[in-house]
């Protein structure tokens, strides 16, 4: 696979596919991490001479820049101009006049962003010819492609996938730092080594589990995620969330981790609360005794020292889903003590997904003020969750593989 240091670029055009797709609270973006992370690449491609036009997706709007405004780039374009210390020329549009327009006007090393490509149906349409003929046009933009948006490559989409077949087409620093990052999770993994999974669903992790069972040496489990896997112990889990179509898997895969020796962690207890708010009465009850009234919304403070005491001494970990509901200070506990865990046991750990990310964020584990690389704390903060749970799954990306062919 081609990286962009194969590539002559200087005086061409070059089209990035970069993921900068973050969350935002009307136009304040609230976690930056994609942006920065999409920055090596394009700077090398700027100070190099090429002109550079970045394309990308922000949530999935159903209208257009007009009736769907929340999901325009417009933000993102902002803040990329401050962390590249140049302008960012914006297009309203993604392949039409305002697009050409701001493409014809690019010198060497200047840079434009297209306006969210979602906002074009044809982007994510399972019609193979009406996915190209929109490749094309993207295409039509550039001499070159490069390719770093990693949080989107297990999509089959144009901008992903077809345009690759239409240009020289190269992979950026993004792209091959995930890459090597996951391969130390797949191969020739550095042992114990951990996985701890959390989140809401455990219909999204189920493919993952069980890959890693084959794998992993222990698999913690927090998050919404878990009240399956107590349910399926014969639990009580009052109005927690629970997916009782997936309780005969659950129990499959706590007999298959017995039979093979992998240990899967559950909490020891939990905090149960009386409504999803944040000001919501709460208190800590043992994991079997869930009252039948009350959610559990984070694990509880004994299940925090046995996760950490459970990650004492591994040398590998993946991380992907938060223990609780980490926005609300009172249900935050859970992720903080996994954090701070993963962090005293100096294992190699890669911390995956956008919730997770955002979570060691906003919980103050690392700092994105100084302007540099905030993956130094855990190893390596990733920037694609499905992506990265696609790839620990085995499954071929689409998005690598046009790369490789």
């Amino acid at each position: 696979m081609k990286t962009i240091d194969d590539l002559e670029v200087s005086g061409k055009r070059v089209l990035v596919r970069a993921d900068l797709n973050v969350p935002l609270d009307g136009t304040r973006i609230t976690d930056d991490g994609r942006i920065r992370a999409s920055v090596p690449t394009l700077s090398a491609l700027l100070e190099r001479g090429a002109k550079v036009i970045v394309t990308a997706h922000l949530g999935r709007p159903k209208g257009d820049p007009e009736t769907d405004k929340k999901y325009s780039l417009a933000p993102v374009a902002a803040r990329l101009a401050e962390l590249l210390g140049k302008p960012v020329a914006f297009a309203a549009d993604t392949v039409g006049e305002s697009a050409k327009a701001t493409v014809a006007a690019l010198g060497d090393g200047e840079i434009a962003l297209l306006e969210n490509v979602r906002f074009n149906p044809a982007e994510t349409s399972k019609d193979a010819v009406e996915r190209g003929k929109f490749a094309d046009e993207l295409a039509a933009f550039a001499d070159l492609f490069v390719s770093d948006g990693f949080g989107a490559v297990h999509r089959r989409h144009a901008s992903v996938y077809d345009v690759a077949e239409d240009l020289p087409s190269a992979a950026g620093y993004l792209i091959t730092k995930e890459l090597d990052v996951l391969k130390r999770l797949t191969e020739n993994v550095e042992r114990p080594y951990a996985v701890v999974l959390g989140g809401s669903k455990v219909s999204d992790k189920l493919a993952v589990i069980d890959n890693l069972l084959d794998k992993a040496d222990r698999i913690l489990i927090g998050g919404g995620m878990v009240f399956t896997f107590l349910k399926a112990q014969g639990h009580e889990v009052g109005k927690s969330l629970l997916e009782e179509d997936q309780l005969e898997t659950v129990t499959g895969y706590l007999e298959r981790a017995k039979d093979s020796g992998v240990e899967i962690v559950l909490p020891v207890d939990i905090v149960a609360a009386t409504a999803f708010a944040a000001d919501a009465e709460h208190e800590v009850v043992a994991a079997d005794a869930i009252p039948a009234d009350r959610l559990g919304l984070d694990i509880g403070p004994e299940s925090g020292k046995l996760f950490a005491a459970k990650l004492a001494g591994t040398k590998t970990v993946f991380w992907n889903g938060p223990m609780g509901v980490f926005e609300m200070e009172a249900f935050a506990g859970g992720t903080r003590a996994v954090a701070q865990g993963l962090l005293d046991s100096g294992a190699f750990t890669v911390v995956g997904g956008g919730d997770s990310a955002a979570a060691v964020r906003q919980l103050g584990f690392v700092s994105d003020d100084n302007g540099h690389s905030d993956e130094d704390a855990f190893g390596h903060i990733s920037t694609g969750g499905g992506a990265s749970l696609e790839y620990l799954e085995g499954k071929l990306l689409p998005g690598i593989t046009v790369l490789e062919g």
